[in-house]
C-alpha cells in the first residue's frame, strides 16, 4: 500500500483493517476499525478532509477525494462503496449501498439505509432521504427500501466483505 503524508496530515486507519498492497491513501484521512480498501482504490485527503466510519468497504478502484476548501467527505458507518465508484466531497451516512461504477458529487448527502444503483450519478447538492433507493443519470428516487433490500443487500454485502478482508489478513 502506498501511505503518503501531504500538507503535514498522515492518513490513519483502526484496527481490523484490510488495506491492498496497490491501495493508496493520502493526507487528511482518519479511517475507523474492520475497513477494507480494496486492489487500485485511491483515497486522496490532499485538499481536504476524508473521515471513514467503522466496517467500511472500499472495493476495487474506486476513488475518493474532496474539493479544496469547501468539500470535505464523510463516510459513517457499515457502508459498502462497489468497484470503480467516485465519491467526492459529500457525506454519505450509515448502512449504505453505492452501486459499481456511480458517481456522487460535492454537497450530496445519502441518508442512511439507501441504495445508490450501479451506474447512477448522483449530481451536486442532491440530498437523497433515509430508506431511498436512487437510480439513473442524473439519478432520481425509484422507491423506498424495503426491509427485505436492507437485510438482504446492505447487510449482507457489509457481512460479506468483512469475512472476504478476514482472508487477506
Amino acid at each position: 500500500m502506498l501511505i503518503k503524508t501531504v500538507r503535514g496530515f498522515t492518513p490513519s486507519y483502526g484496527e481490523r483493517c484490510f488495506i491492498a498492497e496497490n491501495a493508496t491513501l493520502i493526507g487528511d484521512l482518519v479511517m475507523g476499525d474492520e475497513c477494507s480498501v480494496w486492489y487500485q482504490a485511491v483515497i486522496r485527503g490532499d485538499v481536504n478532509s476524508i473521515r471513514i466510519g467503522n466496517q467500511v468497504n472500499i472495493q476495487d478502484g474506486v476513488v475518493i477525494h474532496a474539493t479544496y476548501k469547501t468539500a470535505s467527505t464523510l463516510i459513517g458507518n457499515k457502508v459498502s462503496i462497489g468497484h470503480n465508484a467516485i465519491v467526492h466531497g459529500c457525506t454519505i451516512k450509515n448502512n449504505v449501498l453505492v452501486g459499481m461504477g456511480s458517481i456522487i458529487m460535492d454537497h450530496c448527502v445519502v441518508g442512511s439505509n439507501s441504495i445508490i444503483a450501479a451506474g447512477a450519478v448522483v449530481t451536486q447538492n442532491t440530498i437523497i432521504p433515509p430508506g431511498s433507493i436512487y437510480a439513473g443519470i442524473p439519478a432520481k428516487k425509484i422507491k423506498d427500501i424495503d426491509l427485505n433490500l436492507q437485510e438482504n443487500e446492505i447487510e449482507r454485502i457489509a457481512q460479506n466483505y468483512l469475512k472476504y478482508a478476514s482472508w487477506f489478513k
